[in-house]
């Protein structure tokens, strides 16, 4: 019998199930431009029944992408203009990103680097381009921390994992090494021991960074993925983006945080949607995000609440951008019931 494959041309989805053949062509333009893959764990969560199913949301794409705003653009958070070496962002003192691949297991409709990831973005790093950024690395004692993205650095081979951390373990100045990945999630049968202990070097602290957006991305096997990792000494953290039809509900919201912690994963940041090009559909406002941050907080435990996030347009940072609880010298509580709190106290 062959095994189930990652779906990456619109007949494909068709025959699945996911998008009508009718559709195919409005959608080629779309696929021409964004890549596509559905890995089987999450081709498996989508109720094609459902014309509003938040998987197929993240996942599928539509003819709403063709859509470009004017405000919209294709480095919208400003990764060009912090980029001192191929592969290297360096836009705070004391951390940098390392990407060292363009390539992902699943392609995200909403994604900031749309223009820069799958099979015609960005190429990965050579050897001679990676050389480079470890040398721009090494030269900056200022840099505490590492951040692997890309693209997804847990589509690498353990082999080519185990390889940069030893070049970062050779790094004396670093020492925090996180990988941000939707692989545990989206195709967790890659979470092998071989890939965890590639992961492990012997003077860095190594976190990971598990991109979900819906609780149902936390399988039983996403979870014992993740299990894998956590139970070998690696803390997990939680990244999610605001997605229209996705999340952006207080029941929603609470059970994917709630999931998180469950699976030994503390939430960290919840991202408010990028200007990134035809993804305005997916974007909520940033006062409709506040309300569901103030829905939340309070009514859920504290190890559930991420910090709600924006990143500046243009490449100058992210923002806390929660709901504020002060007005007038008054404190509001959960319930939203104000309470003076003394003048000579604030």
């Amino acid at each position: 019998m062959t095994a189930p494959r990652t779906l990456r041309r619109l007949p494909d989805l068709a025959e699945a199930g996911l998008v009508e053949a009718a559709r195919i062509p409005a959608l080629e333009r779309v696929a021409a431009q964004y890549a596509v893959a559905i890995t089987p764990a999450m081709a498996e969560l989508i109720d094609a029944a459902d014309p509003g199913d938040p998987i197929a949301r993240q996942f599928v794409p539509t003819e709403a992408e063709a859509l470009t705003l004017p405000q919209e653009s294709g480095d919208p958070i400003g990764d060009h203009a912090h980029s001192p070496v191929e592969g290297v962002v360096h836009r705070y003192p004391d951390r940098l990103l390392l990407k060292v691949n363009h390539n992902c297991a699943v392609y995200c409709r909403f994604c900031f680097r749309r223009e820069m990831v799958g099979p015609e973005g960005l190429r990965p790093l050579s050897t001679e381009a990676l050389d480079a950024a470890m040398a721009y690395i090494a030269g900056r004692p200022e840099v505490w921390e590492v951040i692997v993205t890309g693209g997804d650095p847990f589509v690498l081979s353990p082999r080519r994992l185990a390889d940069l951390m030893r070049r970062l373990d050779a790094v004396p100045h670093v020492k925090v090494v996180r990988f941000h990945t939707r692989v545990p999630a989206v195709e967790p049968a890659t979470v092998t021991d071989e890939l965890v202990a590639a992961l492990k070097t012997s003077s860095k602290a190594v976190y990971v960074a598990l991109h979900a957006n819906h609780a149902r991305e936390l399988t039983r096997a996403a979870r014992a993925a993740c299990a894998k990792l956590v139970d070998a000494g690696v803390p997990m953290l939680g990244q999610t983006v605001l997605l229209k039809g996705v999340n952006d509900d207080p029941e929603s919201l609470t059970a994917l945080m709630r999931a998180f912690v469950e699976t030994r994963i503390k939430p960290y940041y919840l991202h408010h949607g990028d200007l990134a090009p035809g993804t305005s559909h997916l974007r909520t406002s940033i006062a409709e995000g506040q309300a569901l941050m103030k829905a939340i907080r309070g009514r859920v435990s504290g190890l559930c609440q991420p910090t709600y996030v924006l990143d500046i347009p243009g490449g100058h940072g992210k923002a806390p951008v929660g709901p504020s609880f002060l007005a007038d010298g008054d404190v509001e509580d959960f319930n939203g019931v104000r309470h003076a709190y003394p003048p000579g106290a604030r």
